[in-house]
């Protein structure tokens, strides 16, 4: 997860645990813990600000990076933190401020502008330093599954190439010429099979396969420059069938890939098919929620459910039904049910909206402390 350092929004930072079961925000308070399903507020603790809580799955272990308003939440240190307990189990301290962290069962990754660290979790031993182009905005993606663990950085200042690097066997694996412009956002699948990029003029989404290093599909989010704010895959064993991109133009996008590649493969059985590249152009796989945030304010969407209803006949494609939640940071949680049918014809349903930032723990878990 990066680090947000603005300050016009109450909420400084957001991120979802592994399997989207629950999500984190940290405010100039303290941090809040909810549930993705209920939307119920588990855990608060409100200390100061943070700009970048980490979850580990559902356990009570938190990676916390402060904002560096009060002495003791520096943004140049970590604090592993529980929340049974309410104290800080380990803390690791840094020469440069922390830009991104990323936790699964085995590794813990720390992102600095120039360096990445690599620990075993448990024992907080560090198993490998990978020096990186200068990341001043701390752009990476990672993929927790111990089969695919895979780790995604910048490779590059004038163009938007990806080193990735397996840090389970530690070493790099590929590195994907992905756009011509520097990354602006990346993520892997929950399976680490795919990684999809942006770049910093935002016209295109790009899905690779980390496997083959190659370019799977081009997805053209719209004509004119967008800053991207969030990418996210829906949960999958295989390809992943759907990507969930939002941006500062305040829409949210969702590109349905088997769509796509349904539609690939009729119109490509040929010999053209065999030599033009596998990339999407057309917008018959584009679908747009307008206005779902307001223009300009920071958003992060995940895709927590894809259901897919089957095709009534061979030569029609299945239907889908996506649940994609939304945490906007100006301290709300959106969910719709993003309806796909037969026809390709698609439906926006808001079911639920909240104030991240009013609501309260039906069991009053708060915690309130000088310290970590």
């Amino acid at each position: 997860m990066a680090a947000s350092s603005s300050a016009s929004n109450p909420v400084l930072c957001a991120s979802f645990n592994q399997d989207n079961s629950c999500f984190v925000i940290g405010t100039k308070d303290g941090f809040r813990i909810f549930d993705s399903k209920t939307g119920r507020l588990l855990y608060e603790r409100v200390i100061g600000a943070f700009v970048i809580v980490e979850m580990l799955f559902t356990s009570s272990l938190l990676a916390i990076v402060g904002a560096g308003e009060e002495a003791s939440l520096s943004p140049r240190r970590l604090c592993l933190f529980n929340t049974e307990t309410g104290t800080a189990l380990r803390e690791l301290n840094f020469l440069t401020s922390i830009l991104s962290v990323f936790v699964n069962r085995k590794r813990l990754i720390v992102v600095l502008q120039l360096k990445t660290f690599i620990y075993d979790i448990n024992s907080l031993v560090i198993l490998d330093t990978i020096d990186t182009v200068p990341n001043l905005k701390g752009v990476c993606a990672f993929s927790p599954c111990l089969d695919g663990c895979f780790l995604a950085l910048p490779a590059s200042t004038t163009k938007g190439s990806v080193l990735v690097y397996n840090v389970m066997d530690l070493h790099s694996h590929c590195e994907i010429d992905a756009h011509k412009s520097p990354l602006a956002a990346i993520v892997f699948s929950s399976n680490g099979m795919y990684i999809a990029t942006a770049s910093e003029q935002g016209t295109l989404i790009r899905v690779h396969s980390v496997l083959e290093a190659t370019k799977s599909y081009s997805f053209r989010r719209g004509t004119y420059p967008s800053t991207i704010y969030s990418l996210s895959f829906g949960p999958c064993t295989g390809l992943p069938e759907v990507v969930i991109a939002t941006s500062s133009s305040g829409s949210v996008h969702a590109f349905f890939l088997e769509m796509a590649i349904d539609q690939r493969s009729r119109r490509s059985s040929g010999f053209l098919g065999s030599i033009i590249p596998n990339s999407v152009g057309d917008a018959t796989h584009h679908h747009i929620l307008h206005n779902a945030v307001p223009s300009g304010i920071k958003s992060y969407a995940v895709v927590r459910k894809v259901e897919k209803l089957a095709a009534t006949s061979p030569s029609r494609c299945s239907s889908f039904r996506a649940t994609v939640s939304i945490i906007t940071y100006n301290g709300y949680f959106l969910e719709y049910f993003l309806d796909i049918n037969h026809l390709n014809e698609s439906s926006w349903t808001l079911d639920r909206e909240f104030n991240l930032l009013t609501a309260i723990s039906d069991s009053q878990t708060t915690a309130t402390s000088s310290s970590p």
